[in-house]
């Protein structure tokens, strides 16, 4: 299955973060806090202003992007676990 997101939506992928800390100690994955950054898999087409124009997005596939805890809509895609969310849910993109 392959998701096309609508208007100014984005679908973001979570990075998973690391289970081991600077130190050397292992994290379980229960006491583990959920990854607050992605890769953005699919961008729609942008969000129409008063005019009815459509407003450029500011992120591209590929992108790295930081976003809240709790931010966007889980769903799951072939076995995937993706978020769903508007433009104005994301940070910042993360440059390389």
């Amino acid at each position: 299955m392959k998701l096309r997101p609508l208007a100014d939506r984005v679908i973001v992928k979570r990075i998973e973060s690391e289970t081991k800390t600077a130190s050397g100690i292992f994290i379980p994955d229960n006491a583990a806090e959920k990854p607050d950054q992605g890769e953005v898999l699919a961008v729609g087409p942008g969000k129409k202003n008063d005019k009815g124009e459509l407003g450029a997005m500011s992120v591209k596939v590929g992108d790295r992007v930081l976003f809240g805890k709790y931010s966007g809509q889980t769903v799951k895609v072939d076995g995937d676990e993706l978020l769903v969310m508007k433009e104005d849910d994301l940070f910042a993109v993360v440059e390389k």
